[in-house]
């Protein structure tokens, strides 16, 4: 009895075939009528609906610009453009300089990104394969950044870029300045040493045993199997320059009066230029990194969840 009574114990919890995954809405009700109607109802609502949260914007950034002055300040506001004008695009164009601000911002950006990838590969490889003395302790600090909010580092930064330690250089109105500042990027080095430590230290070995230096082994071995992720580190340098607004605000602004970014130039527009070109502009000035993204997204989700080699 006693083993009877411990079997039917163990087969009240062993899981019941088709039942170990939990979910929201169960097998028994999705295979009713009433059931699939309904989770096709919501699912169908809650896509409309966050696709009109985040395609909202965007329609509106790029329609307003179709408008006049007088119907994009209208109240309450119009859903498209009643009398489209499609020359607001090119008077922005030409009115605001555009060609100069996106060459600049272009400059930048990739600038910006040359340094990123020398520096955070580095010290990525350096965290990851040759591990240093205190390497850990290193790299917890550098993760600790991450929890202070940028806008509380923009006042030490600035002081940094007046008066550079050691060389005691002015950088202020200089590409150094948002250069510079864009390379202790702790998520990048995260994502690099992350992916680093993944590939097998049989590689290291070999290598190693050929007589390969750490550089070589870099060059020769981690670089190539890391394309995926330098990348996603490549296109998260790029956008974050592109988009920046305060950090070249400040340290550009007034000082070299020809090298705004976008959206400085497009801030310094503001005053005097009609609503709608500075909307059109606006809808300009999103248009590369949209497109970046459509382009490369599954290249974001690859390098994102890339975590090893099998072999």
């Amino acid at each position: 009895m006693a083993g009877l009574a411990a079997t039917a114990r163990a087969a009240r919890r062993r899981p019941v075939a088709g039942t170990t995954t939990r979910t929201l809405i169960s097998g028994a009700s999705l295979h009713r009528r009433r059931g699939r109607i309904t989770y096709r109802v919501v699912l169908t609502l809650a896509i409309v609906v966050f696709t009109l949260v985040f395609i909202g914007p965007i329609y509106f950034l790029f329609t307003d610009g179709l408008k006049s002055t007088q119907e994009v300040i209208a109240t309450p506001p119009t859903l498209y453009p009643h009398q489209p004008h499609p020359g607001s695009y090119v008077q922005a164009f030409d009115r605001l300089d555009m060609a100069r601000l996106f060459w600049n911002t272009i400059y930048y950006a990739f600038g910006a990104l040359a340094f990123q990838l020398v520096f955070d590969v580095a010290a990525a490889y350096s965290l990851s394969k040759l591990r240093p003395v205190l390497g850990n302790v290193i790299f917890f600090l550098m993760l600790a950044t991450l929890m202070i909010p940028s806008t509380v580092l923009v006042v030490p930064q600035y002081v940094t870029m007046t008066d550079l330690p050691i060389l005691h250089l002015n950088l202020v109105g200089t590409p150094e300045a948002i250069w510079l500042p864009t390379v202790a990027n702790a998520f990048n080095i995260f994502l690099l040493k992350r992916f680093f430590d993944s590939i097998p230290s049989d590689y290291i070995d070999a290598a190693q045993i050929d007589g390969a230096s750490p550089l070589r082994i870099l060059r020769s071995i981690v670089l190539p199997i890391s394309r995926p992720i330098i990348g996603v580190v490549s296109i998260f340098g790029l956008v974050a320059v592109w988009k920046d607004f305060l950090w070249p605000l400040l340290v550009e602004y007034g000082y070299t009066p020809t090298r705004e970014t976008l959206n400085v130039g497009i801030w310094q527009a503001a005053y005097g230029t009609p609503q709608n070109l500075i909307i059109a502009a606006s809808a300009m000035a999103a248009v590369p990194t949209i497109v970046f993204f459509l382009i490369f997204q599954r290249n974001i989700m690859a390098g994102l969840t890339a975590g090893g080699i099998r072999g």
